[in-house]
């Protein structure tokens, strides 16, 4: 009976392993490549070598459980103490057994090594620039992003298109052109953040004062989930941004449109919100009809706007770098497909319809205005910002709704 009742507990075990592993299994995007945060469907060069790395690794380490597990096992099967049995006879030292396992950990760290010192040096964006700027450069196909990141933000920088002195800001979704390798220079203004896109390429710190560089590359149109994989402070979970490909002359398309300013508001509403934008002291932190940055002389950056750049916020596809403002995917089962029009707005390829949803985006806009804590905890606009801190001079829903309809026009 006590037998059985030992089968029955270790039975038990290992069914609950069984189910306990089930789930974990469940939860892992090896499961559903296609998820947003998933290393496993690649789309980029760089991030095709570093999964291949991954698959040697753990090949070569799956092949050492097996060997070690099968000869544990044997060793216990075959060795185990029988009745009977006397003191073995004692071994002291093997040669050969000490040759083989000083050899074989060295194979299998020769198999792991050689690939990942590969990796690299492919994905040193220094060794890659030096391999390649001049011929990129000599067909217009070079491209290189400041990348700053801001508690819970990201900046992006690109150079302008036809001043040389300047450069464009964008904040939380940045355009690339499709199959082409672009460069990234990599900088913090506060915190250690850590800029990662999972299907583009893995992460690479963002350190204060310390430039980082990495390069990647899109294979194909999309929107690629990107976020800070460096924990930042309360809201290091909503640090996240998007990067859209496109094809060249919509980028460039795009890019131009960033680089003018948005139309004067018409609407009386939207007029009143655009000076309830200064007075309320909105336009201390954020830039709203600029996104043109200086360099200094020598061409080195200067620092922005505290907070996002707003310019042409109402073309974003995603509010905050979170939440959509879009009722269609990228791509849908229809072939549906985004792509910049003549305004530089993100629209349906096959319709010529804006991808904009102009509901989402209000909602999402007011929602913002009204309570930035609700959504992203710790933020400065909620912490410093007059409006929020002093109950004299809060928001009416009046002065909100034209704050909103003002925004609605940055296109």
């Amino acid at each position: 009976m006590l037998k059985s009742a030992v089968i029955l507990n270790k039975l038990a075990g290992v069914v609950l392993l069984g189910i306990l592993t089930a789930l974990l299994t469940g939860c892992t995007t090896i499961i559903n490549p296609q998820n947003p945060q998933s290393t496993f469907d690649t789309l980029g060069p760089v991030a095709e070598n570093q999964l291949f790395i991954f698959w040697v690794i753990f090949f070569a380490g799956l092949v050492v459980f097996i060997f070690v597990e099968a000869a544990l096992l044997y060793m216990v099967f075959k060795f185990k103490r029988r009745e009977g049995d006397g003191d073995p006879a004692q071994t002291h030292g093997n040669t050969r057994l000490e040759i083989a396992w000083t050899i074989a950990p060295v194979i299998v760290l020769v198999v792991a090594a050689v690939p990942t010192v590969q990796g690299i040096f492919y994905a040193d964006a220094g060794r890659y620039i030096s391999a390649n700027y001049q011929a990129a450069a000599d067909e217009g196909r070079f491209l290189e992003v400041d990348v700053i990141g801001h508690q819970w933000w990201f900046e992006f920088r690109y150079p302008h298109p036809t001043n040389a002195g300047e450069q464009i800001a964008v904040a939380n979704e940045m355009y690339v052109p499709v199959g082409e390798p672009v460069v990234f220079l990599l900088d913090s203004v506060d915190v250690i953040h850590s800029f990662w896109v999972p299907k583009l390429a893995g992460k690479v710190d963002m350190i204060p004062n310390n430039d980082n560089m990495m390069w990647f590359e899109a294979y194909v149109p999309g929107e690629y989930f990107g976020q800070c994989a460096e924990f930042c402070g309360v809201s290091h979970a909503n640090m996240r941004f998007k990067v859209v490909a496109v094809a060249r002359d919509e980028f460039d398309r795009w890019l131009l449109h960033q680089a003018n300013p948005a139309a004067e508001p018409s609407d009386p509403l939207a007029a009143q919100g655009k000076k309830l934008f200064r007075d309320a002291g909105c336009s201390g932190c954020h830039a709203d009809s600029n996104s043109v940055i200086k360099l200094r002389d020598d061409g080195s950056r200067i620092p922005g706007r505290t907070g996002p750049i707003l310019n042409h916020v109402a073309t974003r596809l995603n509010h905050l770098g979170m939440f959509r403002n879009s009722d269609v995917d990228f791509e849908d089962a229809s072939g549906r497909r985004l792509y910049i029009n003549s305004q530089g707005m993100p629209a349906d390829v096959t319709t010529g319809r804006s991808f904009i949803n102009e509901s989402m985006l209000q909602a999402n806009l007011k929602e913002w205005i009204t309570d930035p804590e609700s959504l992203k905890p710790g933020n400065l606009m909620a912490r410093d910002g007059e409006p929020y801190i002093d109950p004299a001079n809060e928001l009416t829903e009046v002065e909100i709704d034209a704050l909103v309809a003002y925004l609605m026009t940055l296109k």
